[in-house]
């Protein structure tokens, strides 16, 4: 199994926070990746909140072949963070020329275009630059997108940090998702490492999806070109979350209805049964098969975790006003938030979703036998 943790908070933090809890949970990784997603940054990053952040691992080669195509596309940097480690590589850590993070200026001609179409335009580009890359290996591309860092790195979760100096107080972020181990299933792949990422949304996973190939199948064929990659067999768990949001319009606390549906017998229970049988049959290939932890990131910041019905991945919530954590182990959330209140710690069931808001006021709890508010 791998270890997840995430953390939002009124005060930006480090992602040093993210990376202890991690290594207090080591017994349950095996050290072999890190994977960090962090939004509503602080430091220097939060001047550009509505510009987009470009993420990634260059080749020098692979710079001058980005700073090339943005430039034919009229991006203009505004901010940028590069580092090249001066330490020695990690045992296991592949050498590496740059690690980027650029805040691009909008084309100009993308003045009059809608939300809508930027926020694709900005999918087309980062899978474009991901395409380029793969050619050669001279780009990893992780995100394209406003108020958005992804590093992603092969190695033990500590030891890497170290190595990149993650500490940097221009990496602060108010929410923040990591998870210690890279690929389990296939071969290791930059690009199999949680979390994963799509127009906003973010999710990561403790656990396996043996009903991988036909939820790929399924997603793959509703022609939308930001599905696509799956070297994990998590990575649909976003697609999937992207898919209910963006083309289904439903909210968060239909996701478990998506992915782990009432059985049949129960819905006859249910006080909007024949609504969610209807949903059911609609997006039966959306079924997952577990066991899995699910952790994910919304377009507006707020933080949800969901358990499948077999339960058999450990996670927890805990905080109080202000911060709040969601964790593999209660450990994890004894190293980053000591001083919470314990009482509001909870662990959800094979029923429930819990979700906190970006207010970060309190830990709200959704049970799948509860009538559908929307419906109401």
């Amino acid at each position: 199994m791998c270890r997840l943790f995430a953390v939002t908070s009124n005060e930006p933090l480090s992602p040093m926070v993210a990376i202890r809890a991690l290594d207090v949970m080591k017994e349950g990784h095996d050290g072999s990746g890190v994977g960090l997603f962090l939004t509503d940054l602080g430091g220097e990053f939060e001047n550009f909140k509505q510009q987009p952040i470009l993420s990634g691992i260059f080749s020098s080669e692979g710079i001058k072949a980005l700073d090339r195509f943005m430039m034919d596309l009229d991006f203009m940097v505004k901010y940028k963070l590069s580092f090249r480690p001066t330490r020695p590589t990690p045992v296991g850590t592949p050498k590496r020329d740059n690690y980027v993070i650029r805040v691009y200026e909008y084309p100009a001609d993308w003045e009059e275009l809608s939300p809508a179409e930027i926020q694709f335009r900005l999918m087309m580009v980062q899978l474009q630059l991901r395409q380029i890359g793969e050619k050669d290996k001279s780009m990893l591309i992780f995100s394209f997108w406003p108020d958005c860092i992804m590093i992603k790195e092969v190695g033990d979760p500590l030891t890497v940090a170290g190595y990149l100096g993650l500490d940097r107080k221009e990496l602060a972020a108010r929410t923040i998702l990591s998870q210690g181990r890279q690929n389990t299933n296939y071969a290791i792949d930059i690009y199999a490492c949680h979390p994963f990422f799509l127009q906003g949304i973010a999710t990561m996973t403790n656990g396996e999806n043996t009903a991988f190939v036909p939820i790929r199948q399924f997603l793959m064929s509703r022609n939308f070109p930001g599905y696509i990659g799956y070297q994990s067999d998590s990575e649909v768990f976003t697609h999937i979350l992207h898919y209910m949001h963006s083309k289904l319009g439903l909210g968060v606390e239909m996701y478990k209805h998506i992915i782990t549906p009432l059985k049949d017998a129960e819905l006859l229970r249910h006080p909007d049964g024949a609504w969610l049988k209807q949903l059911k049959q609609s997006c039966r290939p959306l079924i997952i098969d577990g066991p899995n932890c699910v952790i994910g990131c919304l377009p507006d910041k707020s933080l949800f975790m969901v358990q499948d019905s077999k339960k058999l991945r450990p996670g927890v919530v805990g905080g109080k006003p202000g911060v709040f954590a969601f964790s593999s182990e209660m450990c994890g959330l004894d190293a980053a938030i000591p001083e919470r209140y314990i009482n509001l710690d909870y662990q959800p069931m094979k029923y429930e979703t819990v979700l906190i808001r970006k207010e970060r006021q309190e830990i709200e709890k959704w049970n799948q036998w509860d009538a559908l508010r929307h419906l109401n």
